[in-house]
């Protein structure tokens, strides 16, 4: 049996689990050979590579908006290309940037047209020189799009492509299972040429969930996934997933068609090319993300959405208990898939992921301490009407400004740490601009907006961010270097591979620690991070350190002379213990 006779096989197979109870026009087998030919799998099919890792320690991917950085006269993707070129160089080798298609709200999110790159950001040729220099991941909007559309348009005339494209419901429906992440009302009345009908919203009435009962479709995201393939996209972000299937009188998130649309379209991407990989974004509680690996045969990496909340409520309580538990029950990633991990972005830090990890009333207190330094709080209606704190809106830089207590003197230390954490942990890091940079609030594009996210969505005058740059007294100047630094460190060890092997270490409350070891066993990395703002000593006899090695602390280039000595860490000062100085 060939590989596509094999594959038409498995998508037929994968096809009857989605739409089982569906009633479609199309038999799957002509469906399966009509997604061979949209991919162009008749001319050029691969075999893929079992649990293949298709990433290394020197994988990391900085976040970013087409239109971060402006220059008189020149079209931002450019500008963006040559900050990339000339501030990150090598050292940070893959890029995602945020939608950069036409588009009516959101930053981007509510996708007017997935075939055109936005006129105001460039064109396609400078979406493939980035991507022939970095690995380039796109986002794939893929539960909704714009109202603004032909697609919503049509629909509204109900004729064309696009008519049917939309999910409705009735305000009769029982919708009460539903899970919202808004506070908006879920169905939005638009008169169209059949009618009134109430489309579904799963985020905001310019946000138009698309119906993925209809083949044509998920027919028409293949088309769309084969045209980034061909401009360079070699990661796809599959944004708000989670809520793709819908089914009234149910949560209509993370269903079982959800999942297996998820594993239909990396088979199609892994057949089509080796290399590419598919970032589920599901910002839930963390038990429901881990589901999104499937068996090794879903998303390749799932954004580890519990992180950031934990890492910061560590830093400003100086206590990793809470940290410490969860990395704990954390399962490896088997290979062939990868955590990827972050701890700020273009959305806020998000409150779902912590959910059973940190109780009511720490969850409280974290937000009262984000919003004592400027930032603000998004909101949702949980299942049972009330109103929870879903997301907490502030730069990364501000939001460690200070502990519980109020702000301090050790705030680009304390952000210095968080990095430093995550860098070393299991997974692939993803790097937001803003944090690359040190950007503080943006109040001024807040109160133009007034939207909570904006908050951290600034858009630096290129002249002005090069003049920080070259001053070296300037904060942005410091954080970029710092960074870059521990980032350079991170690249050259094996232990840091996203899949090494990872176990945490019981030091106390106030030294958060891992240990790291490579694959191979031979490089090993002890990780630990004064979390708190006390000077606090570190007995290295604990580490059970190995007398016939010869360590070094990575970060400050310096060796361990005595393995049973006591190291006084300062105030969120971090130490990368390894047995072997690797230099490339």
């Amino acid at each position: 049996m060939n590989i596509l006779t094999q594959l038409a096989e498995k998508l037929q197979l994968q096809l009857s689990v989605i739409y089982d109870g569906v009633e479609i026009e199309t038999s799957y087998k002509e469906l399966s050979l009509d997604l061979i030919d949209m991919m162009g799998l008749n001319t050029h099919c691969v075999e893929p590579v079992p649990y293949a890792n298709h990433w290394s320690q020197k994988d990391m991917i900085l976040i970013t908006y087409g239109d971060s950085f402006l220059e008189e006269g020149v079209k931002p993707l450019k500008t963006l290309d040559s900050f990339l070129e000339e501030h990150i160089g090598e050292s940070v080798n893959g890029v995602h940037i945020l939608p950069f298609f036409p588009y009516s709200s959101d930053d981007g999110f509510s996708v007017i047209d997935y075939s055109s790159v936005n006129e105001s950001l460039g064109d396609w040729s400078d979406i493939s020189a980035i991507a022939k220099k970095r690995k380039l991941m796109s986002d794939l909007v893929i539960n909704h799009c714009s109202s603004r559309g032909i697609w919503f348009e049509n629909f509204i005339k109900g004729e064309g492509k696009g008519s049917d494209y939309f999910f409705t419901a009735s305000p009769d429906d029982d919708l009460s299972q539903v899970v919202r992440p808004r506070t908006s009302s879920l169905l939005r009345p638009v008169e169209t040429e059949k009618g009134l009908q109430h489309v579904w919203c799963t985020f905001s009435h310019d946000q138009v969930d698309l119906d993925f009962r209809n083949p044509e479709v998920l027919l028409t995201f293949v088309s769309i996934i084969r045209q980034y393939l061909d401009a360079g996209v070699r990661i796809f972000r599959l944004d708000a997933v989670a809520f793709l299937w819908k089914e009234l009188t149910s949560a209509s998130i993370n269903l079982p068609q959800t999942h297996e649309v998820v594993r239909l379209l990396r088979t199609l991407i892994e057949h089509s090319e080796p290399e590419a990989i598919m970032i589920t974004e599901t910002n839930i509680p963390n038990t429901q993300n881990l589901t999104y690996f499937g068996n090794a045969n879903e998303a390749h990496c799932i954004y580890n959405f519990s992180l950031p909340p934990l890492l910061v409520n560590t830093l400003i309580t100086g206590d990793c208990l809470y940290l410490k538990r969860w990395l704990m029950s954390m399962p490896p990633a088997q290979n062939g898939t990868c955590y990827f991990n972050f701890i700020a972005s273009h959305d806020g830090i998000g409150l779902r992921p912590a959910e059973g990890l940190l109780s009511d009333i720490e969850i409280n207190t974290l937000v009262n301490t984000m919003q004592s330094f400027g930032g603000r709080i998004s909101w949702r209606t949980s299942e049972t009407g009330e109103q929870k704190p879903y997301e907490m809106n502030i730069s990364l830089f501000d939001a460690l400004q200070g502990t519980v207590e109020g702000e301090d003197k050790w705030g680009l230390e304390r952000f210095i740490c968080a990095h430093a954490i995550m860098f070393a942990l299991e997974g692939i890091p993803g790097i937001y601009i803003h944090s690359m940079l040190g950007t503080r609030n943006d109040y001024e594009k807040l109160k133009n907006t007034h939207h909570n996210r904006s908050i951290n969505r600034h858009r630096w005058d290129y002249s002005q961010l090069e003049r920080q740059l070259a001053n070296t007294s300037s904060s942005h100047h410091t954080v970029l270097a710092r960074m870059l630094e521990l980032i350079d460190i991170r690249k050259k060890q094996l232990a840091f591979h996203p899949n090494a092997i990872q176990f945490v270490l019981h030091l106390g409350l106030q030294l958060f620690g891992f240990w790291r070891q490579s694959s191979d066993r031979k490089q090993s990395i002890f990780c630990v991070s004064n979390i708190s703002k006390e000077d606090v000593e570190l007995r290295l006899g604990e580490l059970n350190l190995i007398s016939t090695d010869t360590w070094f602390d990575l970060i400050a280039g310096t060796p361990v002379t005595n393995l049973n000595e006591v190291v006084t860490l300062s105030p969120y000062q971090t130490v990368w213990l390894t047995n072997i100085m690797l230099e490339s």
